[in-house]
């Protein structure tokens, strides 16, 4: 696990998403590119930010960016999700948890007095330039499309 700062190249990967296909971070240079990683799919914290991600869209697109939500689900589950909740967001599947990771979000939890490794609530800003230019940590789901927004508009 890396420890990623706001400056840094932000590390290439592809990942299989929903609705097939797959998702590259290269290929998006020259875009502005919210990569919001989640714990999992049809949670009620997920939803809210995936819902609220997916309101938005026009909005990120207007402002030249491209928002991709990453779980260790799988394709098959956020095709389920994104279908059920007629989200419009890209949701990666990175069950393998090599890009969770590479961006130190895969981490020990606990609750109700039992650890275990799950995913912390992170969400990365990367510039259109491939540097990281935001890092946003144990995210509140509530408001925090808006507030990603307003930063991507900073730039």
């Amino acid at each position: 696990m890396t420890d990623l700062a706001i400056g840094d190249k932000a590390p290439d990967f592809t990942l299989p998403r929903n609705g097939g296909g797959e998702i590259n971070l290269a290929s998006l240079q020259g875009k502005a590119v919210v990569l919001y990683f989640y714990p999992k799919d049809d949670t009620s914290g997920c939803t809210v930010q995936a819902l609220d991600f997916s309101a938005m869209g026009a909005d990120f697109e207007a402002a030249n960016s491209v928002v991709i939500g990453i779980s260790p689900d799988s394709v098959k589950s956020h095709d389920k999700f994104a279908a059920k909740h007629a989200l419009t967001v890209m949701l990666a599947s990175d069950e393998e948890k090599t890009v969770l990771e590479t961006y130190g979000v895969w981490k020990e939890k606990s609750m109700y007095g039992k650890k275990y490794m799950g995913v912390e609530r992170t969400t990365y800003l990367i510039a259109p330039d491939g540097k990281i230019a935001k890092i946003w940590s144990k995210v509140k789901p509530a408001g925090h499309a808006q507030i990603v927004l307003e930063a991507i508009r900073a730039l």
